[in-house]
């Protein structure tokens, strides 16, 4: 049984074309990255991975089910909770400092989080390389990479099974993408780089890499932006 598959699936969306994905098959650890994604492609992709919308042709399956068969807006909730998602809309409170936006998938209780709540948010904070300094500050105060890498943390804090990152490092530098390390869960990705003869939406392509413990899918827009992918993991 695959983690998430795609199978001739098309959806309209506003652009020149309907993504259009003939297979798209994510298997137990596999980590594969999507080129050639505009940014509301890849929010239309994240929506139909996760179910929050259906596609106009072909099937979706997580875990085996295919996403037309989601019942209800609490059978979707539960369906949800197997993703962590890195994206511009998640919103961040940037007035709150690191550890309280990172406080916040365990608790609402934040000014100041209980103790045990904290510990779990330095955690986080240490796996995603944020230094000891920032976590104290507001996230305003960061620069891209240190929303980043909140968002990051905020993804994985209670342990999906699928991790997606659209277009993570949209508002970061070339120098940024290319020199920044993230330490923690991702780490030590080894990359290679495949086309998929089975993939019809122009010259995108399918990258995967190997070791890390989630399975994890990233629609980005070109070649420095599926280096950026990977810094996330390296």
């Amino acid at each position: 049984m695959g983690v998430l598959e795609f199978a001739g699936v098309s959806k309209a969306y506003g652009g020149l074309r309907p993504l259009r994905i003939a297979e798209l098959n994510v298997a137990a650890a596999d980590r594969i990255a999507l080129l050639g994604f505009d940014q509301a492609s890849a929010e239309v992709f994240v929506n139909l991975a996760t179910g929050a919308t259906l596609p106009e042709a072909g099937e979706v399956r997580i875990f085996g089910r295919t996403t037309r068969s989601i019942e209800d807006p609490a059978d979707w909730l539960t369906t949800i909770d197997r993703f962590g998602i890195v994206s511009e809309r998640a919103v961040l409170l940037d007035a709150l400092t690191v550890i309280q936006n990172l406080a916040m998938p365990f608790t609402l209780e934040i000014e100041p989080p209980p103790s045990h709540v904290r510990q779990r948010a330095e955690t986080l904070a240490r796996e995603v390389g944020l230094p000891e300094e920032s976590w104290t500050k507001p996230v305003a105060a960061l620069d891209g990479a240190g929303w980043l890498r909140v968002r990051l943390g905020r993804a994985i804090a209670l342990e999906p099974a699928i991790l997606l990152l659209e277009h993570a490092s949209a508002k970061l530098s070339r120098e940024d993408v290319g020199g920044a390390g993230m330490e923690g869960r991702l780490h030590h990705c080894k990359q290679r780089q495949t086309h998929d003869p089975h993939h019809d939406h122009g010259d995108q392509q399918f990258q995967q890499c190997e070791a890390a413990p989630f399975h994890w899918v990233v629609p980005v827009v070109d070649e420095a932006a599926a280096a950026a992918a990977f810094w996330i993991a390296s």
